[in-house]
């Protein structure tokens, strides 16, 4: 677990480790696979699935805000070429001002 919460912290110091620990438990089984657990910035179904399965049902967030604030994530992240799944979602919940519901 310190390890997700030392990636979120390289974007968000002062990120909550519960908050990260709830994201860590919702994507389980996810997180065990390499390539499941990053996501691809570059990649539209990628970001169709953050969008509906991350913003729309756990968020409870559709639309333009959604897109926005993913679009705000990937840009953050832009520099880092393996874009943890945890880091992204929690980033993403952060813009959308979630991170209190989760």
């Amino acid at each position: 677990m310190t390890g997700y919460l030392a990636d979120v912290q390289k974007y968000d110091g002062g990120a909550d480790e519960a908050v990260v620990n709830k994201i860590v438990r919702h994507l389980g089984i996810a997180l065990r696979n390499k390539d499941s657990s990053l996501v691809s910035a570059t990649d539209p179904k990628e970001l169709d699935r953050v969008r509906e399965k991350w913003c729309e049902k756990k968020l409870g967030v559709v639309g333009a805000d959604a897109d926005a604030a993913i679009s705000a994530t990937a840009k953050a992240m832009s520099e880092d070429r393996s874009k943890s799944r945890v880091t992204f979602y929690y980033l993403v919940a952060k813009n959308l001002g979630k991170l209190q519901t989760l």
